[in-house]
């Protein structure tokens, strides 16, 4: 495993494990059990997710110490205000059985999000959070954020892989020592990925899957990634990605996958917008 060392100094996981979608209680707190008997140390998951009781239950069980675990959770939307924010993360904590949290990020730059972070930093100077940062906020967003707020994002997790690579989110996110984190590396299985011949062709000179090299090709861009799967020998398989590297020639001919825009959610529809807001009411 290797380490990425946020603004602030504090070391994080290049690889964590994800939980969207694992909502069955029972088969979340296996599979992160599994996850770290596997070695992963970073968990992420959120509010919205329904499943930090999950979480938390498998961290007491799991054996490791807590100093080693990289504990992430997100705002929701619903919860986007100063005293929002306050009362979420007590909940939020609650239910993860935890003193303190290693990443709290808000989940979308909705609401009063300005207000959110303020609670964000105040929690953060008191030492209940070890570093905060943002999700899905793209370069226009993020770069007026870092301008005006008094302590700028750590992390920004956003959709990063072979088929929306974001080059000009991660210069943005270089200039203002923002930490980029991929949220979908896998695209959610679109374009065949698993098995898509370039990343196979790829992958076969190293012994390695297609998966295996779509995770890979986001570290050395100096990606945060974090896979799920509720399989342990995926899990295992996708925490294999640490003795080999990719060539600028194999870099090179992943470039050209790229297509521009994502095709598993749209920010910029405002119908998009009105279900994020009203989703959890």
């Amino acid at each position: 495993m290797e380490y990425t060392v946020l603004s602030n100094g504090v070391k994080m996981p290049m690889e964590g494990f994800g939980v969207f979608q694992v909502q069955d209680p029972k088969v979340c707190e296996q599979a992160v059990l599994d996850a770290v008997s596997v070695g992963y140390r970073l968990i992420d998951t959120a509010a919205s997710y329904g499943n930090e009781e999950a979480v938390g239950a498998a961290l007491k069980k799991c054996g490791a110490c807590r100093e080693d675990l990289f504990i992430t959770t997100k705002l929701w939307v619903s919860d986007s205000s100063y005293e929002g924010a306050k009362k979420a993360f007590e909940t939020s904590m609650k239910k993860l059985g935890l003193e303190y949290l290693d990443l709290y990020l808000l989940h979308q730059p909705m609401g009063d999000y300005y207000g959110a972070w303020r609670a964000l930093e105040e929690l953060y100077k008191d030492g209940r959070i070890r570093a905060i940062g943002v999700c899905n906020f793209y370069p226009h967003v993020l770069a007026d954020f870092c301008e005006t707020v008094e302590i700028a994002p750590m992390v920004n997790q956003v959709e990063l892989h072979p088929f929306f690579q974001q080059e000009n989110a991660l210069k943005i996110m270089r200039d203002y020592e923002v930490t980029p984190e991929a949220w979908g590396p896998f695209a959610e299985g679109k374009h065949g990925i698993f098995s898509h011949p370039v990343l196979t062709e790829i992958g076969a000179k190293y012994g390695k899957t297609a998966a295996q090299v779509a995770l890979r090709w986001n570290i050395q861009r100096g990606v945060v990634v974090i896979p799920k799967s509720t399989h342990r020998e995926r899990m295992e398989q996708n925490f294999d990605v640490w003795n080999f590297e990719l060539t600028d020639e194999d870099m090179s001919k992943i470039a050209p996958l790229d297509i521009g825009h994502s095709e598993i959610v749209d920010h910029f529809d405002p119908n998009f917008v009105r279900a994020l807001h009203g989703r959890f009411r």
